[in-house]
C-alpha cells in the first residue's frame, strides 16, 4: 500500500508558497531553514516532480507546485477539522486579523464585538487598511485572516458576499451638479476606483478626481462634506449619505465582491471560529439606512 503524504512536509511547502521564501517559511513553521529545505527535497522525491523554482532569493511554484498547493491546503484544512472534532478544550489564542477600513465602521462594533462576547478567550488583533495593503501583509506573514474587497482574483480567496456598488452623495449637497463631476476615490491601486473610472469613461461622463485618499474614512468625509460624490458598497455606507439613483445619469457600477483569505496554517480551532462568525454575520448584516434613499 502506498504510504500517505507527510502533513508536516505539506505545511512547510504551503508556508513557502505563501511567502515566497525558505527563510520566512522556516520561521513560520518553527524549523531551521535546512530542515525545511530537506522536507521539500523529500516531498519532491516522493512525488517525482519539481515543486519550486529559485531565482536568487525569489522562490516560485512550478506548475506541479501550483497543482499541489491547492490540494495540500485542502488536506491541511481536513486535518484541522478532524482534530477539532475530537477536541474538547476551550478555544483560546490570538488571531491577527485585517479588514478594509471601508467596512470597519460597521464590522468592528457589530461583528467583532459579538465575537468577543461569545469567545472571550480568543484575542483578535485588528488592523484596518486598504485591501491591497492587506493582501501584501498576508504574503509577508502579518495576518492570519483578512477580509478583502478585490473578489477572488487572488488565489485562495473565499468569496462569501456580493454587494451592489452605489454612487453616493451628501444629503442636501450640490456635488452631483458639479461640472465636471467631482468624485472622491481611493488610490490608483484601488479596484473600485479602476472600475468606476472605466464605467465613467465608457459612459462619456466628464469628471475629475477631486479627492484621493487610501483611507476610507477620509473619502466618506469628503462625500459627507459635499466636496465630491463617491461610490461605496451597501455595507460600507454611512448615515448622512444618499444613494444616487440610476436615472440620475451616472453609469451602473460593477458589484463589490467580498472575500476572506487565510494563511495556510489558519484552519480549524480559533481560526474557523472567527471566519465562520464573519461569514455568517455579514450574511445577516442589515442594509445601511442610506440604501433606500435616492438623490433628488
Amino acid at each position: 500500500m502506498t504510504a500517505p503524504l507527510d502533513l508536516d512536509q505539506l505545511q512547510s511547502f504551503c508556508a513557502i508558497a505563501d511567502c515566497g521564501s525558505f527563510t520566512e517559511a522556516a520561521r513560520r513553521v518553527n524549523k531551521t531553514q535546512s530542515a525545511v529545505s530537506m522536507q521539500i527535497k523529500r516531498l519532491e522525491e516522493r512525488l517525482g516532480q519539481p515543486l519550486l523554482t529559485r531565482d536568487g532569493r525569489t522562490v516560485a511554484l512550478t506548475n506541479h507546485g501550483e497543482a499541489l498547493y491547492a490540494r495540500a491546503r485542502r488536506m491541511l484544512r481536513t486535518n484541522a477539522e478532524i482534530l477539532d472534532h475530537f477536541s474538547d478544550g476551550d478555544l483560546s489564542g490570538q488571531i491577527r486579523f485585517g479588514v478594509p477600513d471601508d467596512y470597519a465602521v460597521r464590522l468592528l462594533p457589530v461583528i467583532l464585538s459579538s465575537f468577543q462576547r461569545t469567545h472571550p478567550k480568543i484575542a483578535v488583533d485588528v488592523a484596518c487598511m486598504a485591501s491591497e495593503d492587506l493582501l501584501s501583509g498576508m504574503r509577508s506573514g502579518r495576518y492570519d485572516i483578512i477580509v478583502f474587497t478585490q473578489g477572488t482574483e487572488q488565489n485562495y480567496g473565499e468569496l462569501f458576499r456580493t454587494e451592489k456598488m452605489y454612487w453616493v452623495a451628501s444629503h442636501g449637497g450640490r456635488a452631483l451638479a458639479s461640472e465636471p463631476l467631482a468624485i472622491a476615490c481611493g488610490s490608483p491601486g484601488c479596484i473600485w476606483r479602476k472600475s468606476a473610472m472605466e464605467a465613467l469613461n465608457r459612459d462619456g461622463t466628464d469628471y475629475r478626481v477631486a479627492y484621493t485618499s487610501s483611507n476610507a474614512t477620509a473619502i466618506s468625509s469628503a462625500v459627507l462634506s459635499d466636496l465630491a460624490v463617491g461610490f461605496l458598497p451597501e455595507s460600507a455606507m454611512q448615515p448622512g449619505m444618499r444613494v444616487i439613483s440610476e436615472d440620475m445619469g451616472l453609469p451602473r457600477l460593477a458589484d463589490a465582491e467580498i472575500a476572506l483569505m487565510r494563511a495556510s496554517h489558519a484552519y480549524g480551532g480559533i481560526y474557523d471560529a472567527l471566519a465562520n462568525h464573519i461569514v455568517q454575520s455579514m450574511g445577516n448584516l442589515e442594509p445601511a439606512p442610506a440604501h433606500a434613499e435616492a438623490a433628488e
